[in-house]
């Protein structure tokens, strides 16, 4: 059996976890802080991945990343490097997908957090970025920790987007998802099931870890 798919699906959920960590809780604490209409516009722009289909999804990244389109074109030429059809391509797919789950989560953390914390803080001469890492964060980290799940969920998982930024090559581009699909189109249900079984028993493993995690944390507060 090749392991290909497993190793690329995970490689490709953890880097676009990574991320979406960053890009979702900066993107949160920063529009946190904005008027409502502004936020409210924001939203919309950030979330629409989410409730889009992803194969529209897919269809605007290769309008934006394509080799015949002027980014597609000017890296290719600059660098040497195809933006689609790379097992990197599906990152790219996956980032903005997973994205939106980082940012609701997380901005719904930052919302709740108590600001008076943070305010004393500073009044103890600490700086933005100190009490940002070391005050906020932990205290939302529940918050970040649910958004970092949902996301690397929904990148291990993602199908439609994935397959046509990156499409399917065994060996190169092949995730779990569109090794699935590709045995299922020739009838090999035997091996897709094998994939299938596969793909649940690491997605039960990680929220397990994540729970047992989760109940280390509540345990040592206590």
């Amino acid at each position: 059996m090749d392991w290909y798919p497993l190793f690329n699906s995970l490689r490709i959920a953890a880097i676009s976890t990574a991320a979406v960590f960053f890009l979702g809780i900066f993107s949160a604490h920063w529009i946190a802080k904005l008027p409502p209409s502004l936020k409210g516009l924001l939203d919309v722009a950030l979330t629409l991945p989410m409730v889009l289909p992803p194969t529209v999804v897919g269809w605007l990244l290769l309008v934006l990343l394509g080799p015949r389109r002027p980014l597609g074109i000017w890296v290719q030429a600059a660098f040497g490097v195809r933006l689609v059809m790379t097992w990197w391509s599906a990152v790219f797919a996956t980032v903005v997908v997973a994205f939106p789950l980082m940012y609701r989560t997380a901005r719904g953390a930052f919302e709740n957090f108590d600001r008076s914390l943070a305010d004393a803080g500073r009044t103890l001469g600490r700086s933005n970025t100190w009490v940002f890492w070391r005050v906020q964060m932990p205290a939302c980290r529940q918050g970040i920790l649910a958004g970092s799940v949902l996301a690397f969920a929904r990148a291990l998982g993602e199908y439609g987007a994935t397959s046509m930024l990156a499409g399917y090559t065994p060996g190169r581009t092949a995730t779990i998802s569109t090794t699935v699909y590709q045995l299922w189109r020739t009838n090999d249900d035997a091996g897709a099931f094998r994939w299938v079984l596969v793909n649940v028993a690491v997605s039960a493993a990680f929220l397990l870890a994540v729970n047992l995690l989760e109940t280390q944390q509540r345990g040592g507060r206590r």
